[in-house]
């Protein structure tokens, strides 16, 4: 049934539930799992040198979140990573519609300022604008 699954991971606590799911399909159903974290575009107003400064700090942050995620899937036989700078739902839509995603799993709720909503808006996003299935989870 599914052979593409998309992993929306920001590292907040439904992500790791979120994680989880995804990698329990992606071997029920031995599909390739792909792993997208997004990060806040950097702005270019900044200079040098804090803006190399700013770009490490905001890599390294996303390699460790990419690193959280590997762990929590553990290991299946296919699972690819990308790690992309702007808006969330953009970014994980453009993934899904590219990779050709037979379903996109993500948190309920992520780290955003509004945390405490009862759906996220990057969530809303996806699940209104998805050309495929979305599951939430919480």
């Amino acid at each position: 049934m599914f052979k593409q699954i998309l992993l929306a991971f920001d590292g907040s606590p439904h992500a790791q539930k979120a994680a989880k799911v995804a990698a329990d399909l992606a071997r029920q159903y031995q599909a390739t799992l792909c792993i997208v974290h997004t990060y806040d575009p950097i702005p270019d107003y900044l200079g040098e040198p804090f803006l190399q400064e700013v770009i490490s700090r905001r890599t390294e942050a996303a390699d460790r979140v990419m690193e959280q995620a590997k762990a929590l899937v553990g290991a299946l036989p296919q699972v690819e990573t990308e790690v992309l700078e702007g808006p969330a739902a953009e970014a994980i839509l453009r993934v899904a519609d590219v990779r050709k995603v037979d379903l996109i799993v993500m948190g309920t709720r992520g780290l955003g300022q509004l945390s405490g909503l009862l759906l996220g808006s990057q969530s809303q996003k996806v699940v209104t604008q998805a050309q495929c299935p979305v599951l939430l989870v919480r």
